[in-house]
C-alpha cells in the first residue's frame, strides 16, 4: 500500500498497568493486520509495558512504533497502606501529569496527517484531550477505549444520567441497582475523571475489551440510545489478551506449577494499584495456611509512578514469624513481577483470589478459572457483582459492605475452602470451565469477537 494511502492507528493509554496493558494487547492485534500502530507514552511507562508484557513473543512488538513523550517529573509517593479508601492516591499526580502528552501528541498527530490517508487515534477513555487532537486534523477520527466491563460503564453512565428507567435497566436485580459507588474512588480522583473526559463526546466510536459470552445483554444496553450517540459506532472484541499460552516462561513458579496436580492450586493476587494494611496482610497469610490449600501469592507494594524510581529503598512485605518455612510445601510467595497469564492458563491453577480488576477478570475468564472476590476500589466491587451474581463464577471473599472493617483469617480461610474444596467450588469451576471454552471460541476465527475486530478493522480502512 502507498504511504499516502495508508491507514496508521495512534494509541494514548491511561498509564496504569492494567491500562497500559490492553492497549499494548490491542496494539498488536492491530498490527498483526499490517497497520502500524503508533504507542505513546512516557518513556518509563512505555519501559515498564514492554517488560511486563505476558502471553506473546515480546519481539511481535517490533511492528509497533513506541513514542517516548518528555514529560516534567512528578513526585513519586509510596502507597497507603492504611488509608481507608483503597483508590491509589498516590498515583495521581502522575496522572496529572499526562496533561504534558498533549503537545507532543498534537506534534506526532500532524506529522503522520500528512504522510497517511486516516489517522485512527485509540484513546483511553480518561485520555479525552486524545480525541479533542484528533478533530485538529483534517484526516483523524478518535475511538474511546473502555478498559472496565460494559456491565461496570454501564452503571457509570446510567449514575451520571441519575439513575433513568428505560428498557433493560428494570431487569437487573434491584440489589445490584442500589450498590453505592462511595469509595470507590477519592473526590480528588472523581475531580481529574471530570476535567479530563471533557472531550468525550468528540469521539466517532467506542471499544470494549469484553465478549458476548461474558455479558452480551450488557453490551447490547451501553449501545442503546441513552449512552452511545446515534452517529456512534461501538464495538466489542475481547479478549485482548492471548486465548491460549505457549509459554516459553522458565519462571519457578510455573516448574512449580508442573509438579502439582490439576486444579489443586490458588493464585492469589490483588493487582498493581492496590495496598494491603500489614493487619490483612497477616490475615491473608494465616487464612491461607488454615485452608491447607495449597496456593501461589503474589505479594508485592502497589506499583509507584514510576516503577524503576527508588528500587533500592522498595520495602519488603512483611509476613509472620516463621510463616515461609511453615508453608513452603504448599505454598510459594512471589515479590517479583508474575507471569500471571500463564499462571492462570497452567492445568494445576483451580482458583484466583483476587481484588478483580477489569484486566484480571478477563484473563481468569478466559482461561476458565473461577475467582474469590475482593473488591478494593475502582470498578471492582461492580466487575464483582457481574462475576458472582450474573455468571456465577466466583464466590464473594470479601464483601464490599464490609470495606472499613478488617478481614479475619476465618474469612480468608473460608472463602478459599468454599472455592477449592465445596461442592459450589466444584459447580462454579465447571461454569467457569464452560464459559472459558466459548469465550475462546469467539475469540477463534470464526467467533463473533474476531467479527466484530474485522468489522473495526474494515470500517477504520473504508475508502
Amino acid at each position: 500500500m502507498d504511504q499516502e494511502h495508508q491507514v496508521v492507528v495512534v494509541v494514548v493509554p491511561l498509564p496504569a498497568q492494567g491500562h497500559l496493558n490492553q492497549l499494548l494487547h490491542f496494539s498488536h492485534l492491530v498490527s498483526d493486520r499490517q497497520i502500524p500502530v503508533h504507542y505513546v507514552g512516557a518513556a518509563t511507562h512505555n519501559r515498564q509495558v514492554k517488560n511486563r508484557v505476558h502471553g506473546w513473543d515480546p519481539s511481535a512488538t517490533s511492528n509497533i512504533h513506541f513514542h517516548d513523550f518528555p514529560i516534567p517529573s512528578f513526585p513519586t509517593p509510596p502507597p497507603d497502606t492504611n488509608a481507608s479508601n483503597k483508590w491509589p492516591s498516590h498515583l495521581l499526580p502522575m496522572f496529572e501529569a499526562t496533561d504534558h502528552l498533549r503537545q507532543p501528541l498534537a506534534e506526532l498527530l500532524h506529522s503522520l496527517s500528512l504522510t497517511s490517508r486516516r489517522v485512527v487515534v485509540v484513546h483511553d477513555n480518561v485520555m479525552s484531550f486524545a480525541a479533542k487532537e484528533a478533530t485538529l486534523i483534517p484526516n483523524g477520527e478518535a475511538y474511546s477505549f473502555n478498559s472496565c466491563s460494559a456491565f461496570g460503564v454501564m452503571f457509570f453512565k446510567w449514575e451520571a444520567l441519575g439513575r433513568p428507567s428505560f428498557p433493560g435497566i428494570e431487569s437487573i436485580n434491584q440489589d445490584m441497582l442500589q450498590l453505592s459507588f462511595e469509595d470507590c474512588m477519592t473526590y480528588d480522583f472523581m475531580n481529574f475523571l471530570t476535567k479530563h473526559m471533557e472531550f468525550s463526546d468528540l469521539h466517532v466510536g467506542e471499544i470494549y475489551n469484553t465478549c458476548y459470552p461474558i455479558e452480551g445483554k450488557f453490551i447490547d444496553l451501553v449501545s442503546q440510545e441513552s449512552f452511545l450517540k446515534a452517529s456512534n459506532k461501538q464495538w466489542a472484541f475481547g479478549p485482548l489478551n492471548p486465548i491460549s499460552v505457549n509459554s516459553n516462561s522458565t519462571h519457578r513458579c510455573l516448574e512449580w506449577l508442573d509438579k502439582q496436580s490439576p486444579n489443586s492450586v490458588l493464585y492469589v493476587s490483588f493487582g498493581t494499584m492496590t495496598s494491603i494494611s500489614d493487619e490483612e496482610i497477616t490475615a491473608i497469610a494465616i487464612g491461607l495456611e488454615k485452608s491447607e490449600q495449597k496456593f501461589i501469592w503474589v505479594l508485592r507494594q502497589a506499583d509507584l509512578s514510576d516503577v524503576y524510581a527508588n528500587q533500592d529503598q522498595e520495602i519488603q512485605i512483611k509476613l509472620p514469624e516463621g510463616y515461609e518455612e511453615r508453608v513452603k510445601r504448599v505454598g510459594m510467595i512471589l515479590r517479583d513481577w508474575a507471569p500471571q497469564l500463564e499462571i492462570l492458563g497452567h492445568s494445576s491453577t483451580g482458583g484466583f483470589l483476587t481484588h478483580c480488576g477489569w484486566n484480571s477478570c478477563m484473563e481468569s475468564l478466559s482461561m476458565g478459572v473461577p475467582m474469590a472476590a475482593w473488591p478494593m476500589h475502582s470498578d471492582q466491587p461492580r466487575n464483582t457483582m457481574l462475576i458472582t451474581e450474573i455468571l456465577k463464577v466466583g464466590i464473594v471473599a470479601r464483601e464490599w459492605g464490609n470495606r472499613k472493617e478488617v478481614a479475619s483469617p476465618t474469612e480468608i480461610e473460608e472463602a478459599v475452602r468454599k472455592l477449592m474444596v465445596s461442592d459450589e467450588g466444584k459447580d462454579m469451576r465447571k461454569r467457569a470451565e464452560e464459559l472459558g471454552v466459548a469465550i475462546r471460541e469467539s475469540a477463534s476465527k470464526e467467533g463473533k469477537s474476531t467479527a466484530e475486530f474485522n468489522s473495526f478493522i474494515s470500517h477504520i480502512s473504508r475508502v
